[in-house]
């Protein structure tokens, strides 16, 4: 019989891709409304709207009856890693071309698999050293010549650090709590967090700019959607890798957008980020076989 997450891989990839491309949509709406708008009241608007739109889906994939949770702490762990990395991407996106954003995001399987080690006790051999190593090089590369490395660009890495730590909690929540109950802590306890700030942060769009921020909500609730449904249908093996086509549709809307092209610096970093990331998802499907 074939496997239900082997079946449709043609699909599963097209759907990532798609998956992608609603994400990377995402982001150039958030560019669009600028950083004349705190990072942390983007996030608060986009998280409020999207669990809106994700709560009829968690309601039919686990019920009410799936919402409770065994690691409340855990929970909200995941939740203060996530709305902080996404928090620290949008502020990115807002200083940075989108292109080299994405470029250094691409690292998020680099710093999970370098952070397996110690959270999770994985064991991970040379190879797969050699590969992280090799990425995170990749990074500062991306990152511009020192001297002229800027605070937005430290910030992004950070967030790829927090967005590998949420990966990493939510991967051991897995063992107890369901994906519906995970997604529905985070929409609420990240909506929470994010709007403990507002007092502070937050500064009242007008009407027509509420469009982009109803938009990037969608788009991010749909890409989330999305990549659940491409991983469901196909090996994560296989369709995983097709996350890396971010990159080419990140370059293409900040040409087309705003007529900018990537540097020398931002090229050479997401070549080497791809390949290194590339080869980690290689080996660590190799491993899986032999065990």
């Amino acid at each position: 019989m074939t496997n239900r997450h082997t079946d449709r891989p043609a699909l599963a990839i097209a759907i990532m891709i798609i998956a992608v491309m609603v994400l990377v949509a995402m982001n150039a709406c958030v560019k669009l409304i600028g950083p004349g708008y705190n990072a942390v009241q983007v996030t608060f608007i986009r998280n409020l709207i999207a669990a809106f739109v994700l709560f009829p889906f968690v309601m039919r994939d686990g019920g009410i009856a799936s919402l409770k949770t065994r690691r409340p702490g855990l929970q909200l762990l995941r939740s203060l890693s996530g709305i902080a990395g996404v928090t620290c991407y949008f502020y990115g996106v807002q200083h940075l071309p989108i292109g080299e954003v994405t470029v250094i995001s691409q690292a998020t399987p680099l710093f999970v698999a370098a952070l397996a080690v110690p959270i999770l006790k994985e064991s991970v051999g040379w190879r797969r050293w050699s590969a992280i190593v090799v990425g995170f090089v990749g990074v500062i590369v991306a990152l511009g010549p020192v001297g002229q490395i800027g605070l937005p660009g430290l910030v992004v890495v950070a967030g790829t650090l927090l967005w590998a730590v949420t990966i990493l909690t939510v991967r051991t929540l897995g063992r107890t709590d369901s994906p519906a109950t995970t997604t529905f802590y985070y929409m609420v306890l990240g909506t929470l967090i994010a709007g403990a700030a507002q007092p502070w942060v937050w500064k009242t769009p007008p009407s027509d700019l509420w469009i982009l921020f109803v938009a990037a909500a969608v788009f991010g609730a749909a890409g989330q959607l999305l990549i659940a449904h491409a991983l469901r249908i196909g090996e994560a093996s296989i369709v995983t890798p097709f996350n890396y086509t971010a990159i080419v549709w990140g370059v293409a809307v900040d040409f087309f957008l705003w007529n900018v092209f990537p540097t020398v610096w931002t090229l050479g970093g997401a070549a080497i980020i791809t390949l290194a990331g590339l080869y980690l998802f290689r080996r660590e499907a190799a491993v899986k076989e032999k065990s």
